[in-house]
């Protein structure tokens, strides 16, 4: 009997109902008994609490108000602990939403600095998936801190784009909300200023 080969399935967009299947709060229903939700960073853990925000736009400047996106850092040491469970005061995975004003928020701690596989320093940054209609395959980039500029500089990754003004489209910008330390982190889908995203 001659092998079969089955056709590759082909691929959707995660929209336009994101929300009601990834995200149940930010579609005001119920959340999951164990939802891994925006939370990453209890009052107890260790580290420099901070919280994360911004916007997604699309190619016209729109706000894209149902995306959808995951976060992947280490701890404030630089370790990553693949275990997720809601006890702890930290978990290195979180996720979030855009809301209907079309902003996100994460809160967690400032990452430790990790070393490649090279064992080259890489600066504190926060790995972040992205999932919206219209896109077929989640975009991936990284967020990097503004008050970082030294371990910047000599970030691999960051070094791995050659025009400098595009290295900008990474950097979180460090601000308050409600008093607290935070950084805002718009992405640009498309566009001017499109933010850099990588093929991981």
């Amino acid at each position: 009997m001659p092998l079969e080969i089955l056709p590759e399935t082909p691929s959707q967009t995660a929209g336009p109902y994101v929300h009601i299947g990834l995200a149940l709060e930010a579609a005001g229903n119920p959340p999951r008994e164990q939802e891994i939700w925006n939370e990453m960073a209890k009052a107890g853990a260790p580290g420099e609490h901070i919280v994360l925000l911004g916007h997604v736009y699309d190619g016209n400047g729109h706000l894209v108000r149902d995306s959808f996106l995951e976060f992947w850092q280490a701890n404030a040491d630089g370790v990553y602990d693949t275990a997720y469970d809601l006890s702890k005061d930290f978990n290195c995975f979180g996720r979030t939403a855009t809301t209907d004003e079309g902003e996100w928020l994460v809160k967690t701690v400032k990452p430790g600095i990790v070393l490649n596989a090279a064992g080259v320093p890489m600066a504190p940054h926060i790995n972040v998936s992205l999932f919206a209609r219209g896109i077929n395959i989640h975009l991936q980039t990284r967020l990097y801190f503004d008050d970082e500029a030294e371990g910047n500089a000599l970030d691999p990754v960051l070094n791995l784009i050659e025009q400098p003004q595009r290295r900008q489209t990474l950097i979180a910008r460090r601000c308050a909300v409600d008093g607290k330390l935070a950084y805002r982190f718009d992405i640009r889908v498309q566009g001017e200023d499109e933010t850099v995203f990588f093929d991981f």
